[in-house]
C-alpha cells in the first residue's frame, strides 16, 4: 500500500513544487517507487521535470475526467526514477467539471488513485496554491498532509487557514488524514524574523517540525529552468544534501511510526 501524501500550503510561493519535485527524485535515489502527480493547472511541477507542458497530448485532466487511466497518461523521469502524471492548464476545465458534478466529486482523485496504489511507496500530490475542489480531492486522497511553510509573517497566516481546510476535510470526509509533518523552507538563519517564526513553529507543532531545513540556495532555484530535479542538475548543491536529507528524515519518521503501530 503506498503513502499518499499531500504537500499542500494555500499561500504561494513557499517552495511547494520545489518540494514536491525534489522530494519525489530524493525519494526515489532512496529506492522508493515514486509518483508525482501535478494537480495545478500552472503545470509548474510538469515543467520542473522537463515536459512542454502545452506539448501534451493527454494530462491529469484527461484521467479525473475519466477518459484515460493514469498508466497510459503518466511518464518516467528517466534521469530522476520516478513518474510523472502530469498537468496543464486544462486542469482547469476539470475543476469546472468537477463543480458542477455533486456526486462524489471531491473523492475522484481517491478513487483513480486506488486502481496504482500497490504500483507505488509515495504518491505525492502537488496542490494548487488555493482551496478549491482539486485541493479537496487531494485532501481527501492523501493519508498525510506535508506542509512546506516559509518563515515568515504572512506564512502564519496561509497555514493557519490551511489547518482550517485540513480539519473540515477530517470531520467531512476523510477523518484518518493527518499532518506529516512541515518543513521550513527559503531558511535564512541570519534572519531574525525566520528564526523567530521558526520558533514558534516548533511551540506549537513540536516534532511534527522537520529539523532538516531547506536553504535559499542558486542551483535549486536554477533547475526547474533546466527541467530538472536539483538532485539531478546539481547533486553536490546545498539544495540537492538538503532535500536527500529531508527523505532520510521522512523515511525515518515513518519507519519509526511504523514500528510503533506494529508494537501496539
Amino acid at each position: 500500500m503506498s503513502r499518499t501524501m499531500a504537500v499542500a500550503n494555500q499561500k504561494g510561493g513557499v517552495g511547494k513544487t520545489t518540494t514536491c519535485v525534489n522530494l519525489a527524485a530524493s525519494l526515489a535515489a532512496n529506492h522508493r517507487r515514486v509518483l508525482l502527480v501535478d494537480m495545478d493547472p500552472q503545470g509548474n511541477a510538469t515543467v520542473g521535470c522537463g515536459f512542454n507542458k502545452n506539448a501534451l497530448a493527454r494530462t491529469n485532466y484527461d484521467v479525473l475526467l475519466g477518459e484515460a487511466d493514469i498508466q497510459n497518461v503518466a511518464f518516467q523521469v528517466t534521469d530522476a526514477g520516478f513518474t510523472l502524471l502530469p498537468a496543464n492548464g486544462d486542469l482547469t476545465a476539470a475543476e469546472v467539471a468537477l463543480m458542477e458534478d455533486h456526486e462524489g466529486r471531491e473523492r475522484r482523485l481517491a478513487e483513480l488513485l486506488a486502481a496504482v496504489d500497490d504500483a507505488y511507496d509515495y504518491i505525492l500530490l502537488d496542490c494548487p496554491p488555493s482551496l478549491n475542489i482539486l485541493t479537496v480531492n487531494a485532501l481527501v486522497a492523501a493519508h498525510w498532509v506535508f506542509i512546506p511553510i516559509q518563515c515568515e509573517y504572512y506564512a502564519l497566516e496561509g497555514l493557519t487557514a490551511l489547518l482550517d481546510t485540513i480539519r473540515r476535510v477530517q470531520r467531512t470526509a476523510n477523518p484518518s488524514l493527518e499532518i506529516e509533518g512541515l518543513l521550513r523552507t527559503m531558511f535564512d538563519g541570519r534572519n531574525n524574523l525566520a528564526n523567530q517564526v521558526g520558533d514558534q513553529l516548533i511551540e506549537y507543532f513540536e516534532d511534527k517540525v522537520y529539523r532538516t531545513q531547506i536553504p535559499r540556495n542558486v542551483r535549486l532555484a536554477e533547475a526547474p529552468s533546466h527541467g530538472s530535479p536539483v538532485l539531478q542538475y546539481d547533486r553536490t548543491s546545498r539544495g540537492a544534501v538538503a532535500y536527500m536529507a529531508v527523505a532520510s528524515e521522512m523515511l525515518r519518521r515513518q519507519g519509526a511510526t511504523a514500528k510503533s503501530a506494529s508494537v501496539s
